[in-house]
């Protein structure tokens, strides 16, 4: 749902409004595979999607929000996220998974 006030951005992960000192520009495709568009989410978001995906998952699996909402792991996280505070920042690792790629 957009916001009223065009200066909010809503992350449309968590669908919480995006402070400007934590909002990155997303490529739903990445720029290594080929993407252009972008979705600004919270940096927190953001962060946790490249720690549980990789590039070439993004690119053929999860290349849409409804896509990124449907992982099971990515849920569970937009759950957990979407009670903390607009400004909430925490330090994310890559899975081993993705590390190992």
């Amino acid at each position: 749902m957009p916001s009223p006030d065009p200066a909010i951005v809503v992350c449309p992960l968590c669908e919480r409004p995006i402070p400007p000192a934590q909002r990155d520009a997303h490529h739903l495709v990445p720029k290594c595979k080929g993407g252009r568009h972008t979705e600004f989410l919270h940096r927190v978001c953001h962060r946790q999607i490249h720690a549980l995906l990789t590039e070439t998952e993004l690119a053929r699996q999860y290349a849409t929000v409804d896509a990124l909402l449907a992982h099971p792991e990515i849920r569970r996280f937009v759950s957990w996220v979407q009670r903390k505070p607009d400004d909430f920042f925490v330090a994310t690792r890559k899975s081993a998974r993705v590390r190992r790629r």
